[in-house]
């Protein structure tokens, strides 16, 4: 592989990291934003999409509900 082949594999590599999501949070809101722009335009969402930003949403209200108290 020539030099400027693995510079420009490690340049695509760089920005692939800089772009994707930190933590599950960025990510929710990523496929949020991504669905709404499609919801705009009135195209159809990929079932897969919406059922990772429901499963999310469901997750992080899960996370926001208080713990049990076992003593009830």
């Amino acid at each position: 592989m020539a030099f400027e082949d693995i510079e420009a594999e490690i340049g695509l590599l760089l920005t692939r990291m800089q772009n994707e999501p930190a933590d599950r949070h960025e990510l929710y809101l990523v496929i949020r934003q991504r669905l709404s722009e499609l919801r705009a335009y009135g195209m159809p969402l990929p079932a897969d999409l919406v059922r990772l930003e429901q499963g999310l949403e469901a997750e992080f209200a899960a996370d926001r509900q208080p713990p049990a108290n076992p003593e009830d």
